[in-house]
């Protein structure tokens, strides 16, 4: 190697550091997944996490970020030693951090880096996170919520006040096994599974092949690899791809019938109540006659941190928590906010056994 190409390799291999950071961010996960290898990892034993190919790096990235209030990354520039089409080195982070349930710290930490030379240009083969120095005093400063119209408020979601944390924290497994005993005394079906890997095979044994089954517009959803089981792979017949490929100025009616009836519904809510009533909030009301009643099953995955005691306080919850989460996300996506315009409030189960809702014991989604 000539050292022309060495000098070349060491700048490339710097920039593609710079770029994760700038990923991390702005919270462009499908830019931060790409700078892997397809089987490239990323390791944070302190978390702990491990991700493994793009996929996973992607979908991990996206749940740490749901529950960043504001995230500050700097990397400063180590050791780099290139050995032909691999190299090795270490980068030098410093982060500040508050979660929406109120974590927060500073921190000094090292990515122990292992690159590869690809088609596409040096990638991570392998990514590991080493804390060195964690300090979880308060922090002094905040997110600039308030600010308006700089040119990153539509790529970065911190734009959403923190919840109270009492809405961020997962209930304890006592509450649950209640709440699980007061939906199944309402006519609803309640399971409580351990995290969203045991819910995503739970769904598998409930969801007959062939089945026609609509997914909700949900983060719980999407973050847990659940709405890409459904609707990818033909083992049913999922009705979003389908709805998602008409034209809605002239097929509006067919819209319209095929989110109103399907055999199955599968979604999450904004909130459950320790007496066994479920709430589900929308902005257009689409998603909520089959929920209401229209499919003829539904299945609802709710995270630990949804469990509230009473409907008061659910409603709360759908205003002061996960509508203003929610209205960041449509506010990136879609350049526009979003509002509680429909409310379904399900207190009990007329036909027993049609419902079945999922308790995890882990956190997820709003």
């Amino acid at each position: 190697m000539n050292d022309f190409q060495a000098i070349a390799d060491r700048v490339e291999i710097e920039a593609l550091r710079g770029e994760f950071t700038d990923a991390a961010m702005m919270r462009d996960r499908p830019r931060l997944s790409s700078l892997f290898t397809p089987n490239g990892a990323l390791r944070m034993p302190n978390i702990p996490v491990e991700l493994v190919g793009r996929d996973e790096i992607r979908a991990g990235g996206e749940r740490l970020q749901s529950q960043w209030d504001f995230f500050v990354q700097t990397t400063h520039p180590g050791t780099i030693q290139i050995d032909g089409d691999t190299a090795t080195g270490r980068a030098y982070i410093q982060e500040l951090a508050r979660t929406l349930d109120g974590r927060q710290g500073l921190n000094y930490a090292v990515y122990h880096d292992h690159y590869q030379r690809t088609e596409e240009g040096w990638r991570f083969a392998e990514r590991v996170y080493e804390v060195r120095y964690l300090d979880t005093s308060p922090l002094a400063g905040t997110a600039p919520h308030a600010a308006q119209g700089s040119e990153t408020d539509s790529a970065d979601a911190t734009a959403a006040p923190a919840p109270p944390a009492s809405f961020a924290e997962p209930a304890s497994a006592e509450r649950l096994e209640r709440v699980a005993a007061a939906l199944r005394a309402g006519g609803f079906a309640a399971e409580v599974l351990d995290d969203t890997a045991a819910a995503r095979t739970r769904i598998k044994d409930l969801l007959p092949d062939g089945a026609s089954v609509l997914t909700g517009a949900s983060e719980t959803l999407r973050l847990s690899g659940i709405d890409e089981d459904i609707n990818v792979g033909g083992r049913y017949d999922a009705i979003r791809p389908r709805v998602l490929s008409i034209d809605r100025a002239t097929g509006a009616d067919e819209i319209r019938r095929l989110v109103a009836g399907p055999d199955f519904v599968v979604n999450s809510v904004a909130a459950v109540t320790e007496t066994g009533s479920l709430v589900l909030a929308s902005g257009s009301g689409s998603q909520l006659p089959a929920n209401a009643g229209g499919a003829g099953h539904a299945i609802w995955i709710v995270g630990a941190q949804k469990v509230v005691p009473d409907l008061g306080t659910a409603l709360r919850r759908v205003e002061e928590h996960a509508l203003p989460l929610e209205n960041a996300r449509a506010q990136a996506v879609y350049g526009m906010p979003s509002a509680v315009n429909r409310l379904l409030i399900l207190n009990a189960a007329p036909r027993p056994g049609r419902g079945t809702v999922l308790l995890l014991r882990e956190a997820i989604g709003y």
